[in-house]
């Protein structure tokens, strides 16, 4: 029997639907049509048969099988830095348009992405993408790259909102986790039938950050906010861990402990440098400053173990009294050229490889490269302020040409550098997640050779206090660095550096720091084990 429906009815159904909350009528479009894809996909991966030159690991396999045949083709891929999930993602898209499932796709990405997903696609997949070109129409693209920044503006967002995308793909997706910034307002008006968001940092363990992602990945599935918050208050009292129940239909998250994969050894070594009896006494007058700003002794501390221009820099735009300030800079200037820098040099003339040094300081990565030019080394720098095609340009250079990458934080995010096996932590950060995301940079699917990580460290500075402090104590909860976002959120940290700076500073000793550290290192190791246990039981 055929049930003919008029348009009239079809209106006042949408009506209804739309009056009770229930869901509208696009999102119910959109359910059906992706419910489809479980009648017209088989379990083997037919794409495969074209990327002959593709090995899946085991844990790439599952999570595309698990994101076409479970997850409805809308997922959160939230392997750990370096586990694959580009790979992930493009066998996925490759599918489905081998399926004829997809034809016209959008890929937004950060803009040092940009090119590196243009060449990956084309050259690993055979999809036929385009980095989006300024003067030509959204319209004219059938898989299209571009930055979230540039399509969220005028005149290109009206454009992208105009179309129905069959597949939406959002890197570095984190960046979406709060509803009142321009990109998720602009991301969650997208139209697409497929959506998958890829973020190696963990969704944190708050509700509505939760909410707020899977409203783009599965709209409609969890009902309105405050339907939503009280059903996950009810569980709560029922002893159920309700949000992890949530994440898990929509997010795969390996680590790259729990794969079976066979991954090149990680050696780290800790190279130690002395001041010079200048350094060393100007770096003790810094130490007994008192004074009262935005920044503190400590600040300063930290600038000239880096460099002496970075320390200058900060002095310089500082509002202290002129002369105060007139002191400190000229003492600084009859500083000899800074130790570290100076050991940093000799060292990467003994690997005569290529090397990647990260430091924390834009003045210092401008010293350092004019230090290896002064003895005849080609260096490149990276950092956040360069625009998209220069950031693709320093990336060639160091590949094809340049012994040295000088990056600042801006370099530990997305870049593919596994040709590259050296790495110097010329700066320590004082986040261990910030150390997992640049080594993650080198030691990921791809690399072939054993990885070796260098601390460069001044004695009897806070480059020394911070190594005693923190790394000499990572495997106390290196299990824990995939999940460390998402227990600090439990624990109410929300900046595990501060929290660390604070100790630092609040510290009478360095025996009182490292108790309150190694305390701190214990609760969120204790947090983890009792998650585990939560995760097993449930």
């Amino acid at each position: 029997m055929n049930i003919v429906i008029h348009d009239d009815e079809l209106q006042s159904l949408e009506e209804n639907l739309n009056q009770y909350s229930i869901s509208d009528w696009n999102t119910f479009k959109q359910a059906y049509t992706i419910s489809q894809m479980k009648m017209t996909l088989k379990d083997r991966l037919t794409c495969m048969q074209y990327l002959t030159d593709l090995d899946l690991m085991p844990h790439q396999l599952e999570a595309v099988n698990k994101v076409l045949h479970q997850m409805h083709g809308r997922a959160i891929l939230a392997d750990e830095v370096g586990l694959g999930k580009t790979i992930e993602a493009g066998v996925i898209l490759k599918e489905l348009m081998v399926k004829n499932l997809v034809k016209k796709v959008l890929i937004l990405v950060p803009s040092s992405l940009i090119r590196q997903w243009e060449i990956e696609l084309q050259q690993r997949f055979y999809i036929p993408a385009k980095a989006k070109h300024r003067s030509y129409p959204w319209q004219a693209y059938d898989i299209v790259v571009s930055s979230i920044d540039l399509a969220k503006k005028e005149p290109h967002a009206s454009e992208i909102l105009s179309q129905e995308y069959d597949m939406l793909i959002i890197d570095e997706a984190h960046r979406l986790k709060n509803p009142k910034t321009r990109n998720y307002q602009f991301v969650k008006q997208i139209q697409s039938t497929y959506c998958l968001l890829l973020t190696a940092t963990p969704i944190q363990n708050k509700i509505d950050e939760i909410y707020y992602l899977m409203s783009i990945v599965r709209p409609g599935l969890l009902g309105d906010k405050q339907s939503f918050k009280q059903t996950v208050r009810k569980e709560r009292k029922d002893d159920s861990d309700a949000i992890q129940t949530l994440v898990k239909q929509s997010m795969i998250r390996n680590r790259r402990s729990e794969t079976t994969n066979e991954w090149t050894k990680r050696e780290i070594d800790t190279i130690r440098v002395d001041f010079t009896e200048d350094e060393m006494t100007f770096y003790n007058t810094l130490e007994s400053l008192n004074v009262n700003h935005s920044f503190t002794a400590l600040t300063l501390q930290r600038e000239i173990c880096s460099s002496r221009e970075a320390c200058y820099e900060t002095i310089r735009h500082s509002d202290w009294n002129h002369d105060f300030k007139k002191e400190l800079m000229d003492q600084i200037e009859q500083l000899p050229h800074h130790s570290k820098a100076l050991k940093t040099v000799e060292f990467v003339k003994s690997i005569n490889d290529k090397c990647i040094i990260f430091t924390e300081y834009k003045s210092t990565q401008i010293y350092l490269q004019w230090l290896l030019h002064q003895n005849g080394i080609f260096s490149v720098t990276f950092n956040g302020k360069f625009k998209k095609s220069k950031k693709d340009w320093m990336v060639q250079l160091f590949k094809n040409k340049a012994q040295v990458l000088i990056a600042t934080d801006a370099g530990g995010e997305g870049l593919n550098l596994q040709f590259c096996n050296h790495m110097i932590h010329y700066d320590l950060p004082w986040n261990p997640m910030k150390l997992e995301q640049r080594i993650g940079r080198i030691h990921r699917f791809g690399q072939t050779k054993d990885v070796n990580i260098y601390y460069m460290v001044l004695n009897n500075t806070i480059d020394e206090r911070v190594l005693n402090l923190l790394y000499n104590k990572l495997d106390l909860f290196k299990d824990v660095i995939g999940e460390l976002d998402q227990i600090l959120s439990q624990l109410g940290i929300s900046n595990l550096e501060d929290e660390i700076v604070d100790i630092v500073k609040d510290s009478k000793s360095e025996k009182e720091a490292s108790i309150k550290v190694d305390h701190l290192f214990s609760v969120i190791s204790d947090s983890h084990v009792e998650r585990d246990i939560a995760n097993e039981s449930s």
